[in-house]
């Protein structure tokens, strides 16, 4: 069987190669090892699928923050507006939610997921689920085709390898297309968890005496061993059993993943700036002036209102302040070191959770053997590479899925114009 054009995946990417690929009218097979196409895109953004992030393209650039610049020339082909026309023109409305997440209006994956393929299907992609891809077939510097491990052998000139990184590995994600990457003689940068939950070892942690506190609007900051903030994340917390997780941890993980290789430290120093539109000043005046206008109360029973609950005797232990105190016996002191904790709450954290339970993957085929115009490989000609296999992550918030579609059209794009 002959193909103008192989695509090996069929999540986000390798679906929006297809429809790429086939707008031409060229013979185009998407295959999948799976039993059905998009599935890590039907349980994306909660069940609900962010599709894109309606954010200014240079805004957009800074929360994809790894290799993030690579992407400009994808963008600028199918950028964000463009995922966001494509859907409205298939007849999926939009919705824009908090900090530019873009919705379907169903609040339902399977809406996005169904149009893809059905687009794919009308365009006359041919395509084969439960066909796992044994090996892309090259010679004399081109590719030749692929086998796939029932025997079967698919040739054609051009090969789209998108089938993913190795998070959400129940997906499918498994890792299977750095292999092929490597057999074409690229290389693989290191694979690393990102978007994934922050491990700590801290007492209260182990004690589990936080855990399920939720904490809205925090700052979340990471530090490298010599004092020097490494990055600041504004958003919503979460304590687990384990360390934390919420919005705010998950984009903080690979800065923590990243310093504690880094430095060969053994944990690396987090604070949750638990009042990040305040200054310490403001805290300490604020707090004092509760506590003296309730004179009679104990500080733990003043301090409820103004800070959670569950975190007051861990900041008032780290302050020396008995929690038995009135305004009357408040040393000003310790209650500057009160305020300086809820600007700056201590977590030592010691790693993160796994790749396997990461939600995105750090690292992947090296960017500099792929040529940034066509995600055409620079080492063999016809091998294209689009979507999470790529070194290129973002945040979660709708950048992920929007460097998948942006780079599986321009490979697609890329790959029927050989013909």
């Amino acid at each position: 069987m002959i193909f103008d054009v192989i695509i090996i995946g069929g999540g986000s990417a390798g679906l929006m190669a297809g429809i790429a690929a086939s707008e031409t009218g060229g013979r185009v097979i998407l295959v999948d090892k799976g039993d059905k196409l998009g599935r890590k895109l039907g349980i994306s953004g909660g069940g609900r699928c962010n599709v894109t992030n309606n954010k200014e393209l240079d805004e957009l650039i800074k929360h994809i923050p790894g290799n993030g610049r690579f992407l400009y020339s994808a963008l600028s082909h199918f950028g964000n507006k463009d995922i966001i026309a494509f859907f409205e023109n298939l007849g999926i409305a939009l919705k824009e939610e908090d900090n530019g997440r873009m919705f379907p209006v169903t609040d339902k994956a399977k809406t996005v997921v169904d149009a893809l393929i059905n687009q794919v299907r009308k365009q006359g992609v041919a395509i084969r689920v439960d066909s796992p891809v044994d090996k892309v077939l090259y010679a004399d510097g081109s590719v030749t085709g692929v086998r796939l491990k029932s025997g079967d052998i698919l040739s054609g000139k051009n090969v789209i390898i998108a089938s993913g990184g190795k998070s959400v590995p129940q997906t499918g994600s498994t890792g299977d297309g750095y292999v092929w990457a490597e057999q074409a003689g690229h290389s693989i940068t290191e694979l690393f968890p990102t978007e994934v939950p922050i491990t700590s070892n801290e007492p209260f942690i182990q004690s589990k005496e936080l855990q399920g506190l939720s904490l809205r609007d925090i700052g979340l900051s990471v530090w490298n061993p010599k004092g020097k903030k490494i990055i600041e994340h504004q958003g919503d917390m979460l304590f687990t059993h384990f360390g934390i997780s919420g919005p705010a941890a998950l984009r903080c993980s690979q800065f923590v993943v990243k310093a504690l290789k880094q430095y060969e430290a053994g944990n690396i120093m987090l604070t949750v700036d638990l009042l990040p539109d305040k200054s310490v000043d403001e805290v300490y005046s604020e707090t004092l002036h509760l506590s003296k206008t309730e004179s009679k109360k104990t500080i733990k029973n003043v301090l409820k209102g103004y800070v959670p609950e569950r975190l007051i005797p861990l900041l008032l232990q780290a302050a020396e302040l008995d929690e038995a105190l009135t305004y009357d016996n408040i040393p000003r002191q310790g209650w500057m070191t009160l305020a300086k904790h809820i600007k700056a709450f201590p977590i030592r954290a010691y790693g993160t959770l796994s790749l396997r339970e990461a939600f995105v993957t750090g690292g992947g085929v090296n960017l500099k053997e792929i040529d940034p115009k066509t995600m055409e490989s620079k080492l063999m000609q016809g091998l294209f590479f689009c979507g999470e296999i790529l070194d290129i992550h973002g945040y979660t918030g709708g950048y992920n899925i929007t460097a998948a579609f942006s780079t599986g059209y321009l490979a697609g794009k890329s790959a029927a114009r050989q013909l």
